[in-house]
């Protein structure tokens, strides 16, 4: 494997995905020395806690060094600069790149500028392939396996990039069938529904999600993003859609598992946090150990 660039979870195959899982379960509670001497450039020109900060303990678990931008507004763009600009001088500065971005397709940009290890953590409403491989790893972790479950996204769907992200990993498996769970305004873009379609992965959009809660392995729940609404009076409208609370978590399977990529506002009750079904911190956890795995093996990569 000889990947050095990661902009979309579209261009990964099951064996590199395979692949990772495992270097993440080895990388478990570990320090190592893997980026000695490497200086990674943290770039977060969008608000960000978990992706930010477990990219940021993971350079520092394979005992490299950090510089950050944690606000766009501290940079030159705020005065004009271009994003080729911007990372045709960072990358004067670090030897890796993690950004996180507003605009759709600024990852792919990046990468037109530069061959340095890359590593795309989130693009406006278009992609956020790390979060979608701990996701994955989170759910081989939780249940064993991934081939033969059956996976419910509720809540938004047409913005939602972490939901994006999966669909492409999840048609290089077996999926039983995927719940795409939203509000009309919400729902799924066609060109993912497509997509299934044509791996012939058994899907089924709906509105309700208590009537599929018997049937559900992995319950994956998303906010609905404020900050992706143009008209607010939409978001409040759209806000709320799904509420998940303990009661309903009983009503489905014991061994289900609930996920969220976080942060939640209103979409998960604080009285889920305690029931076994609950995964969503384990899963921010997983963050950190799936980051040092693409961070190790890019660099690596990069030097053979």
């Amino acid at each position: 494997m000889k990947r050095t660039q990661l902009t979309t979870t579209a261009d990964l195959t099951k064996e590199e995905v395979d692949f990772f899982i495992k270097e993440a379960d080895e990388l478990r509670g570990k320090r190592t020395k893997d980026l000695d001497g490497v200086i990674v450039g943290s770039l977060f020109f969008e608000p960000s806690t978990r992706t930010r900060l477990s990219f940021e303990s993971a350079v520092h678990r394979l005992g490299g060094r950090l510089i950050t931008v944690a606000n766009a507004s501290s940079t030159s763009m705020k005065k004009g600069e271009t994003l080729n600009d911007s990372i045709s001088v960072i990358e004067k500065y670090a030897d890796i790149l993690v950004m996180r971005h507003p605009k759709e397709g600024a990852a792919a940009e990046a990468c037109q500028v530069t061959k340095s290890p890359f590593l795309n953590a989130g693009d406006g409403a278009n992609q956020h392939p790390t979060q979608a491989l701990l996701d994955m790893y989170t759910i081989h972790k939780e249940m064993g396996k991934i081939d033969g479950l059956t996976i419910a996204l509720v809540g938004d769907l047409k913005f939602g990039r972490t939901v994006h992200s999966l669909l492409h990993l999840f048609v290089l498996y077996d999926i039983k069938k995927v719940i795409l769970v939203s509000p009309e305004q919400l729902k799924m873009p066609n060109n993912y529904l497509d997509m299934l379609k044509e791996k012939g992965i058994e899907f089924e959009e709906s509105s309700e999600l208590n009537k599929h809660m018997p049937e559900i392995d992995i319950l994956y729940m998303t906010r609905i993003q404020q900050e992706r609404f143009e008209d607010l009076d939409q978001y409040y409208q759209l806000k709320g859609s799904y509420v998940l609370t303990a009661d309903l978590v009983k009503s489905g399977k014991p061994e289900m598992r609930v996920l969220h990529p976080l942060p939640r506002v209103d979409e998960i009750t604080t009285d889920v946090d305690a029931l076994p079904q609950c995964a969503y911190f384990r899963q921010a956890e997983n963050g950190v150990y799936m980051r040092m795995a693409l961070l190790k093996n890019l660099w690596k990569n990069y030097n053979q």
